[in-house]
């Protein structure tokens, strides 16, 4: 992988981390936020932060991934897999970008 590639993934991850930072602060604010006095109100709102809740536990998961990424570019294990130990194609990593498995061991 050549380095003007990796700063480029590197450059793509932190600003997925930028955004995922701000969407877990959205969704803090908006559970947060006062419900309504109206029974039939409060229900529907209730609905809404159970989905709120899991589009924050969805970001927060894709986050730790984001942040392991970006640990592995500055130990320079960015490209290998985890598991095996082989290279990651790099049309894996280009989908991908916050894997840390080849795809023979995702697979599996």
């Amino acid at each position: 992988m050549t380095a003007q590639r990796l700063q480029d993934i590197q450059a793509r991850l932190q600003e997925r981390q930028q955004q995922l930072l701000t969407r877990i602060e959205r969704v803090k604010k908006e559970v947060t936020s006062a419900h309504s006095t109206d029974w039939s109100e409060q229900a529907q709102e209730r609905q809404n932060d159970e989905v709120v809740q899991a589009i924050g536990n969805e970001s927060r998961e894709e986050l730790k991934k984001v942040g392991r990424a970006l640990e592995r570019i500055a130990s320079g294990e960015y490209a290998r897999c985890s598991h095996c130990g082989d290279a990651i194609d790099l049309k894996r990593l280009d989908a991908v970008p916050y894997t840390d498995l080849c795809i023979r061991c995702a697979s599996q």
